[in-house]
């Protein structure tokens, strides 16, 4: 068996991908993205978007970082699932996993984007409704996780990984404070989890990349 992932580890949507493959103790070779990889890759994914786990055993080439874990948990699942059996269980996931991604993520990474602009073509517009999804989803995900442990399905999931890098860096742009405590204590058992905890140390050689600057609560 050969898997390849190709990825960055300050990417968020790679460190999804990761953290299912360090769950799974799975073995797996990593392909770093950058300027001297990238037209292979663009090759390979005409899309550009990473990550991208190729799979030579299967003879598979797998995009998107949701698809990839929904991938390995069929063909390379770890001793612990990471869908859930039950059908409703695994639409539950399912909505946390997109919740995560479109409502979570995405505000976060428009808000990075802007920071990266010239000052002419900043859209503050776009940066005021991305802060307030995130303080929507910060409201929403507070009530949710009262009575949870993990996102979704009463165990760590597709959905956790998701929430693992985008929380994370949403942390960053718009700090989840006291007014959230349990999205907060959420987050702190996220960064616990030796798969996540593994995902933040090996980006952390790439913090310098952050536009604006690393926030001085970030750890």
């Amino acid at each position: 068996m050969t898997l390849t992932l190709h990825a960055h580890p300050f990417s968020s949507y790679s460190w999804k991908a990761m953290i299912a493959l360090y769950e799974a103790e799975t073995p797996f070779e990593s392909v770093l993205l950058d300027q001297a990889t990238f037209g292979a890759f663009k090759a390979l994914w005409p899309i550009g978007k990473f990550p991208v786990l190729v799979d030579d055993t299967r003879g598979q080439t797998v995009p998107e970082a949701s698809i990839i874990i929904e991938y390995l948990d069929l063909h390379y699942p770890g001793a612990e699932r990471l869908l859930p059996e039950d059908p409703d269980a695994r639409l539950d996931m399912r909505l946390l996993d997109r919740f995560f991604d479109n409502y979570v993520s995405t505000p976060q990474q428009k808000i990075v984007a802007d920071r990266m602009r010239a000052p002419q073509a900043h859209d503050q517009q776009g940066v005021d409704d991305a802060r307030a999804m995130l303080a929507t989803s910060y409201r929403w995900l507070d009530d949710r996780m009262a009575t949870r442990i993990w996102a979704a399905a009463d165990m760590f999931s597709l959905a956790d990984c998701g929430a693992g890098p985008f929380l994370f860096y949403a942390d960053w742009v718009q700090p989840i404070d006291a007014t959230h405590p349990h999205l907060k204590a959420y987050l702190a058992r996220l960064r616990d989890r030796p798969s996540v905890k593994r995902a933040i140390d090996g980006a952390r050689p790439y913090r310098h990349l952050f536009p604006g600057g690393v926030p001085d609560h970030a750890d």
